[in-house]
């Protein structure tokens, strides 16, 4: 398995001045490419990759997944099995979670942050048994002395746009003894909906048993599939990671189904954020703490007590006085979405803020945004917010948005 990028030749012109341009990487294809092509999906350039945008429509794919279930290709995500010596220590250096008492195929939402305290990445981990048949990820090669049961281990997803990134700052700070295998032959899919377990459970017998945040292996036609009750659209839904040159076959057995259709990015990015669920890149950054982003629950409480992750005095510190900026769900009032970069400002008109995402709610029929502002302005439970010089009103929510789904 590489756990460097895909080898490619960019487009490389001089500048006007005779210097060297930044080198682009052309657009890379997902294992699924041409079976999105051959259903009319609408591709576009994102994340490095070029991905489905929609298929019927972003409405009709957002409501069909709220009701049934959607398929979603995230294959550009980032898979990884970091394993070695006390890999645990190593991870729980570069993350502010307990991954202590994370027993065998339980996983946890967590972050990778700098020496301030800022987001590098949000991501999903999951401790596997290193010795359990049921695990599809090999840990040692044919031969290898040391038994896998000595190993500690962890699948870990991060995102797609940051994943290489990622990579990069695990491997320099991850001990020597630590190994951090990319596992770029797999696909990744997400189905996603209340009827999700039913259509998956025909395919793979088993997988109703799995509760939200926990993971299994399973066998399809031979394919070794890795298969975790999770997802990032606010409903009960599983995530499969399987090798990629099974990803086309069993896509189609589960569009087979009646319940399932496949969804495009469109519809993802408005089920997540009807969800209240970040995305990184928008409401997350190196300029925004767990604290200013209200992901205080990443922060499990031993870590808290003994701090030992980057940005632990800092990130503390803004726990304890409260931050100065902090991301709030808004309803916007009126018919029209208020977009990322529009001002929050104050009784003056000054900028003191700004919208992160924002769009059409299909399941409320309503517009709705996050933002950042400060925590005494939102207090008052209604912001006012600047775009392209018109001010909308707007009411202060919890999040999520449309209720959370889980199967606990």
């Amino acid at each position: 398995m590489s756990d460097t990028a895909p080898n490619s030749e960019p487009a490389h012109e001089l500048r006007a001045d005779g210097s060297d341009p930044v080198e682009e990487l052309p657009p890379q294809t997902l294992p699924l490419d041409a079976w999105h092509r051959a259903r009319a999906g609408r591709m576009v350039p994102f994340a490095g990759y070029t991905m489905p945008v929609q298929y019927e429509g972003i409405m009709a794919e957002h409501l069909w997944t709220r009701e049934s279930a959607g398929l979603f290709d995230v294959s550009h995500m980032g898979q990884l099995l970091i394993h070695g010596p006390d890999a645990t220590a190593a991870l729980e250096a570069l993350l502010p979670g307990d991954l202590k008492i994370l027993k065998p195929a339980k996983m946890r939402y967590s972050l990778l942050l700098d020496e301030q305290g800022g987001i590098l990445d949000d991501l999903m981990v999951t401790r596997i048994d290193a010795a359990g048949p049921e695990v599809p990820f090999p840990l040692k090669a044919e031969g290898d002395d040391v038994a896998a049961d000595d190993e500690d281990a962890f699948y870990m997803v991060v995102n797609g746009a940051t994943k290489y990134d990622d990579i990069g700052h695990l491997r320099e700070h991850l001990a020597d003894a630590i190994t951090l295998n990319h596992l770029d032959d797999r696909a990744l899919l997400a189905l996603q909906g209340p009827k999700a377990v039913d259509a998956l459970e025909r395919i793979l017998p088993g997988v109703a048993a799995l509760t939200f945040m926990t993971a299994g292996g399973f066998d399809w036609n031979g394919h070794a599939l890795w298969v975790s009750r999770s997802g990032y659209t606010g409903e009960d839904g599983f995530e499969i990671s399987l090798p990629e040159d099974a990803a086309t076959a069993f896509a189609d057995a589960i569009c087979a189904e009646p319940e399932v259709k496949p969804i495009g990015l469109g519809a993802r990015d408005s089920l997540r954020l009807e969800a209240g669920l970040p995305l990184y890149g928008h409401d997350l950054s190196p300029d925004t703490t767990p604290v200013a982003a209200d992901l205080g629950f990443a922060l499990s409480k031993r870590r808290r007590e003994e701090g030992g992750f980057p940005g632990a005095e800092h990130i503390l510190a803004e726990r304890a006085a409260g931050p100065e900026t902090k991301r709030f769900g808004l309803i916007i009032e009126g018919r029209q979405p208020v977009r990322e970069g529009a001002e929050v400002i104050d009784a003056d008109g000054n900028a003191v803020g700004h919208v992160t995402s924002g769009g059409f709610a299909p399941s409320i029929s309503a517009p709705i945004a996050m933002a950042y502002c400060p925590p005494a302005l939102a207090e008052a439970g209604t912001v006012m917010l600047r775009q392209r010089g018109k001010v909308h009103a707007a009411r202060v929510v919890p999040m999520p948005f449309v209720p959370h789904r889980y199967v606990r």
